[in-house]
């Protein structure tokens, strides 16, 4: 019996990529292992698609040089660009592409002592207001300091991310995104590659589907939109998490269960002790009534969710023993479910789960 486990199913990350190049079957695909792959480990998942994906993509450049350090050969995108001036030598001496946002990235770059060239893609902002300029001149100006620069391959990329692709009710500013992209690489003449299309991009806007598309979220099996699960766009949670029952007590109604008696029993019932807590990255915030798999069936958090443990109320007839397993989320129970229950996003979830849970990775 183990407390908690995250069960990586690496087919079904390999299918869920596959189903996305049908999606998007002109554009490279940029697979975006950011996050430790989004909780999933980030060379494992790495390793698996190495085959399938075109390229990777992650925030910090220690990722980038772990993934160079364990054999990754393929392109390695930063999609935060670089943090400091000193690590312009390491993007280029590990052959990294790095995303440029501003005039001081590009004044590092033109600066630096090279022994050969930076592949960048000059990052703008088309309405998310993140990373990058939506000035046209400061763009212009990005985009001369590193086309003069011979520390630059040539021709430069243009990158930019959609923030409302997966928002029912901002369909107009999402096109006004669109517009704003393919506008400033027109009027700028951009000759290189662009990469616009994120996950709910992908999966609802064709119109993103440019040179690269970054699948994130979806890669892993799960749906970016708030009213749909993977399973909803042909795709398959790739982590189960999953705990096990260590203690069954039979209660009163009337009895007050855990911290601050957040729960008391509405009639006798049957409560069953969970090996998983906010000390595994399951969230304490998720309300009574958030539900649990056990045994082919869903039942009810009770009373707030501690360190290492958690509570369900099983029911009056539970026949449930000490040591069945209890999946938190995965294929038998949607993360996106547990998430709305919690009042946040499955993105959070699965890249919270904590050091201490053990990972096993197989292929189904």
């Amino acid at each position: 019996m183990k407390a908690v486990s995250s069960i990586i199913d690496t087919g079904a990350l390999v299918r869920n990529l596959r189903r996305i190049r049908e999606m998007s079957p002109h554009s490279k695909l940029l697979a975006v292992v950011k996050a430790n792959a989004y909780g999933h480990g980030l060379y494992p998942v790495a390793a698996a698609l190495n085959d399938d994906a075109d390229a990777f993509a992650v925030s910090r450049i220690e990722e980038a040089l772990s993934l160079r350090n364990q054999g990754i050969s393929k392109p390695v995108v930063l999609l935060e660009g670089f943090f400091n001036a000193s690590d312009v030598e390491l993007v280029s001496r590990y052959d990294l592409y790095t995303a440029v946002h501003d005039l001081t990235q590009a004044y590092s770059i033109a600066d630096a002592k090279l022994k050969k060239p930076v592949h960048c893609w000059v990052q703008v902002d088309i309405g998310m207001h993140r990373l990058g300029s939506c000035d046209l001149n400061e763009i212009a100006k990005i985009k001369k300091i590193l086309e003069d620069s011979p520390n630059t391959y040539k021709p430069l990329g243009l990158i930019s991310h959609l923030s409302v692709a997966d928002t029912p009710s901002e369909l107009v500013y999402n096109e006004i995104q669109q517009d704003n992209f393919f506008r400033i690489a027109e009027e700028l003449d951009f000759k290189g590659d662009l990469s616009l299309g994120n996950s709910a991009g992908i999966c609802k806007w064709k119109r993103s589907h440019t040179t690269w598309v970054r699948p994130g979220i979806i890669m892993y099996g799960i749906s970016p939109f708030e009213d749909k699960t993977g399973a909803d766009l042909g795709l398959e949670p790739v982590m189960t998490l999953k705990a096990s029952l260590i203690a069954v007590h039979h209660i009163k109604k009337g009895d007050k269960v855990g911290y601050g008696a957040a729960y008391v029993a509405p009639h006798d019932t049957v409560l069953g002790v969970i090996s998983a807590g906010y000390g595994d990255g399951y969230p304490r915030t998720a309300p009574n009534g958030t539900p649990v798999y056990i045994n082919g069936r869903r039942v009810p958090t009770a009373g707030h969710v501690c360190m290492d443990m958690m509570f369900v109320d099983l029911g009056p007839d539970s026949k449930d023993q000490i040591g069945d397993s209890a999946v938190l989320w995965g294929k038998e129970l949607p993360v996106e479910v547990v998430a709305s229950c919690c009042g946040t996003i499955p993105y959070e979830l699965v890249c919270r789960i904590m050091p201490r849970v053990n990972t096993e990775y197989e292929s189904n």
